[in-house]
């Protein structure tokens, strides 16, 4: 009897809706909603339920991501985390600028899950 493998997008799926379903950390972002010196970005993403849910998403595929790729690569991901944050930042509280900035590294972590080379 064959299994197929779950696609990427079901797999994140998954992960999304178990951390949304309460099934996992209190606060759903990939950071601490309660801490008492929340960045301007970080508190609209708190504050509005679908950019917590990209964060979810987002910080689902990027961990996805780091066990799927050998050392080297992992560390040139953590690297575009690090800049895709500073740039994440600069959205403030802006929900266009924090969903586009959202929108885009999904979609960067998309591409690189796509380039990954699997076995046949």
């Amino acid at each position: 009897m064959s299994r197929s493998i779950p696609s990427f997008r079901l797999m994140i799926t998954c992960a999304a809706f178990t951390l949304a379903l309460g099934i996992g950390p209190v606060n759903a972002a990939s950071f601490d909603c309660d801490a008492e010196a929340l960045k301007a970005d970080e508190q609209v993403i708190c504050d509005t339920r679908a950019l917590n849910d990209m964060d979810v998403k987002m910080v689902t595929t990027f961990e996805l991501l780091s066990g799927l790729m050998a050392m080297g690569n992992r560390g040139q991901l953590q690297d575009q985390q690090i800049e895709w944050l500073t740039k994440r930042g600069e959205c403030k509280a802006d929900i266009g600028c924090l969903t586009a900035a959202y929108a885009t590294r999904l979609a960067e972590l998309t591409t690189i899950y796509d380039g990954i080379e699997r076995p046949k």
